[in-house]
């Protein structure tokens, strides 16, 4: 564990006392009414813990035990001490896979008041020793070894018995099982051949001897070696060596690329006969987290397994590094494609007890990130992590058994296992295949160059096309017309063909009427915090969100950051500093009346939406479902227009990936940006921590203004003047657009104006039907007199013959009929004449001449 404490005053004395004093655990005997100041610096990759507990191993009920860690200068920390008896002591817990040696907690100065002087020594605890007088700090008993109180050496332990490190006694060997030990495989021989190896698991605390012992199995037994990982070769001693750039393998011999290809670059691990040269493997005390120089992996041919540790709660440490990556020249042209190359590796847990696995990156030499953990058994599965950075990075696997704090082993059936592992794009790689690339002019012995940005290979010509509007490809120097795919609705590509994005612009067509939208004034980030949350302690915090909408090409805007490291850290150095961009993130805030730092402390930055899938008017888009009844409906007859994300981020959890959906609604009261809501029902914005969803109300989100939009009111004629007047319907709900038509004034025609030319036509009229009343007047008389006529010619008999029309007449005679029809009269003359003429008996009088010239008879 760790060794004791010191005495700030120190003095001379006998063998197997000391002074006592030590920078990583401390035990001070205090009495009450005192107080201790502390001067001490820590390295940055540690964490210091300070507690205070009385002589029952009861902690005080101080919050503040965690100490703020220094990288330059010292600092004070004092702390109050209970009535009674006080046991302090110090704590520093981190492991770093770039050094075996962590950088240590160094106390300068211990102060302690309310206590009398005192120049005692103490005497060394059971399981420590001082070889000379006024030692400065104990020792800890090697393993196998005891002491008792104030011994100046270790005394062995006998042969049936065993001891841990800075052990008091000395324990029974328990009789050896098949727990005890573990296999491996030797290195291939010049004949292909590798030898398999049984070993006791160190240190060994078992006797073989005893009644009931296991005896360990026999070694030496011969199979024939799995074949070299992709990209590798085997040689003439039955190694495995890398075949050179520009050819690949599939793990038997190196072939070159064909012209017009290229290999495609990594690291495939699928055979393990031995460790790869630039993986590393230990064994991590779980109790003090001291490096055990043990082998945590050990290689069985298709996989690798956790080994027996000295204790199930140690840590089984598996590291991989990779110097850098060639990231392909279209993910280095593309800014907003982060993604430089991936991890891929297939593992499977069988567990007893509540075992851990963890799986953490770290970049050029800093401590490693705890990425994800997988509790328990988990089944055969693949797991894939995206590097966004073109750093030495080191990937690590840590295994514990138990948590539990317990010596020995009971638990060692409990093994992870990692069957492949895959890094893509990794500097000074091996190929297991070549890729077509696209040719930079039509000769095919040209050398082989990437396609440019946005543009998809041609597999019979090798040539390069570019993808058609509205797709995006999602590979580097993908093959054929199929590798262009389409983005969603209400969305576009950006110039490189990378990403979809929105341009801030949306249109809906329904039956009645186009909406169309223009969320400019949205295209900012905002910011939303959800309602205060508490620890078990009391501890608030807050989950605070960062969104971004569209527009910017693509670009996301939200950035995430955990400032927990920049306290700690000098000016200058803020590229230690966790910050994460997206479209929507969330982050973990402490306020500063809890850390009594001057600003707040942001942790823990989540990416929740990289991706835009789509902008729809629908609930539902691409497996993403926005609840209609996570927030109030919406009474304005305006649909809602919904964003939908997703992100990269896979976790145990969320196996899919987090996702997350805006939902713009049109509220004409909420001038930009509006206001932002969490559901009711889900105050921290998700129900299953998976999918998370947002209420956005503003103006901005009414769709453009356009005719359909106002009424149109036409006034009166009033003194020859008539005015057209536009007003919007109430309520308004739209915004931008068309602009309201000004007031239209036009000239018109009183009511007494259209009286006159009433009466004029009128008028007119009348004039013109006296004339056709006279002119049919005078046809219908001519048709009377020849209807006369027939009348009395069909008086006559049948056998007579038609008398003539008239008696012949004489020279100087006037003729009548003539004169009567024919004379020119005045209209009234002739009305005259017509009344004149008609008898009583309705026969007109016809005056008839006789041959004498007498005077006329009326007939």
């Amino acid at each position: 564990m760790a060794e004791p404490g010191l005495n700030p005053h120190p003095s001379a004395g006998g063998g197997g006392r000391t002074e006592r004093r030590t920078s990583r655990l401390m035990w001070l005997l205090l009495w009450a009414g005192t107080t201790v100041q502390v001067t001490l610096g820590t390295g940055p990759e540690l964490h210091a813990c300070k507690e205070v507990q009385n002589d029952q191993c009861q902690p005080n009920a101080d919050d503040s035990r965690w100490l703020k860690t220094t990288e330059k200068g010292w600092e004070f920390h004092s702390v109050e001490l209970n009535r009674g008896n006080n046991v302090l002591y110090w704590r520093t817990t981190a492991f770093s896979v770039w050094s075996k040696v962590s950088k240590p907690v160094l106390v300068r100065n211990i102060a302690i008041t309310g206590v009398a002087y005192t120049s005692e020594c103490f005497p060394c605890k059971p399981g420590t020793y001082a070889a000379k007088q006024g030692s400065s700090f104990c020792k800890l008993c090697p393993a196998n070894s005891y002491s008792n109180k104030g011994e100046t050496s270790c005394h062995p332990c006998d042969a049936d018995k065993y001891s841990e490190k800075g052990s008091s006694t000395c324990k029974v060997r328990p009789p050896c099982t098949d727990k005890d030990y573990f296999y491996t495989h030797t290195a291939c021989d010049a004949n292909g051949e590798t030898q398999l190896m049984y070993k006791w698991a160190m240190p060994k605390i078992c006797g073989e001897d005893l009644e009931g012992a296991v005896k360990l199995p026999a070694s030496g037994v011969k199979t024939r070696c799995p074949p070299c990982n992709p990209g590798f070769f085997k040689t003439n001693n039955s190694t495995c060596e890398p075949c050179p750039y520009g050819s690949y393998s599939n793990g038997s011999d190196c072939a070159h690329c064909p012209a017009g290809t290229e290999p495609a670059v990594g690291f495939e691990y699928k055979w393990w006969n031995t460790l790869p040269s630039n993986m590393e493997t230990t064994v991590l005390s779980g109790i003090n987290f001291e490096y055990k120089g043990l082998t945590g992996w050990e290689v069985a041919g298709d996989h690798i397994y956790t080994a027996v540790g000295a204790s199930d709660n140690d840590f089984m440490i598996l590291t991989l590094v990779v110097p850098g990556f060639r990231p392909p020249q279209s993910v280095m042209a593309d800014t907003e494609n982060k993604e430089v190359a991936r991890i891929t590796f297939v593992f499977e847990t069988i567990c007893s007890v509540n075992c851990e696995l963890y799986f953490m990156v770290g970049m050029n030499s800093r401590t490693n990130t705890p990425v994800e953990t997988w509790k328990g058994t988990k089944g055969k599965q693949s797991y894939t992590y995206t590097i966004e950075e073109n750093a030495t990075v080191s990937f690590t696997w840590a295994f514990q058994r138990t948590t539990l704090h317990e010596t020995g082993r009971k638990y060692t059936n409990d093994v992870a296992k990692i069957y492949s592992i895959n890094v893509t794009n990794v500097m000074g790689g091996v190929a297991s295949y070549c890729r077509p690339c696209a040719l930079e002019a039509s000769d095919l012995g040209s050398s082989c160059t990437s396609c440019p940005a946005g543009h998809y290979i041609d597999r019979d010509s090798g040539t390069c096309h570019l993808c058609p509007p509205n797709t995006i490809l999602k590979a580097h120097q993908p093959y054929g017309a199929q590798a262009c795919v389409p983005c969603g609705p209400g969305t576009k590509n950006n110039k490189i063909h990378s990403l979809c994005y929105s341009d801030c612009t949306f249109s809906r067509n329904t039956p009645t009427r186009l909406f169309n939208y223009n969320f400019s004034a949205l295209a900012g980030t905002v910011s939303l915090a959800g309602a205060p949350s508490f620890t078990s302690k009391g501890l608030k915090y807050f989950h605070h969100f960062t969104l971004s909408l569209c527009g910017n090409q693509g670009k996301k805007m939200s950035v995430c950051t955990d400032n927990v490291t920049d306290l700690r850290i000098p000016e200058g150095e803020a590229g230690f500093s966790k910050s994460i961009t997206a479209y929507v993130c969330q982050v973990v805030i402490i306020p500063s009346e809890v850390t009594g730092y001057k600003a707040g402390v942001s942790s823990q930055p989540v990416s929740l939406a990289d991706r835009l899938i789509g902008v729809s008017t629908d609930m539902t888009l691409d497996g993403i479902i926005s609840p209609a009844e996570l927030f109030h409906p919406e009474t304005s007859g305006i649909p809602d227009v919904v964003f939908f994300f997703r992100s990269n981020d896979v976790t145990q959890s969320c196996s899919s990936g987090r996702s997350t959906t805006i939902r713009l609604r049109c509220n004409p009261m909420k001038a930009a940006p509006g206001t932002l809501q969490l559901p009711s029902m889900c105050s921290d914005g998700t129900c299953d921590g998976c999918n998370f969803h947002f209420l956005w109300e503003n103006v901005a989100a009414c769709p453009l203004c356009s005719a359909s939009d106002y009424h149109t009111f036409v006034s009166s004629c009033v003194a020859g003047i008539q005015k057209t007047t536009y007003m919007w319907r109430e309520p308004k709900m739209c915004s931008g657009g068309i602009s309201l038509p000004e007031q239209r004034v036009t000239i018109c025609k009183t009511i007494d104006f259209w009286l006159k030319v009433g009466i004029s036509a009128g008028t007119c009229t009348a004039i013109l039907l006296t004339v056709l009343t006279c002119y049919f007047w005078k046809k219908n008389q001519k048709l009377e007199y020849k209807y006369s006529k027939l009348v009395m010619n069909a008086t006559l008999k049948d056998c007579d013959l038609p008398a003539a029309d008239s008696c012949a007449i004489m020279e100087g005679e006037d003729v009548e009929d003539d004169l009567i029809f024919t004379s020119k009269k005045s209209l009234f003359g002739k009305i005259k004449s017509f009344t004149a003429k008609r008898t009583p008996d309705g026969f007109d009088s016809v005056p008839l001449k006789t041959s004498s010239g007498g005077p006329d008879m009326d007939l």
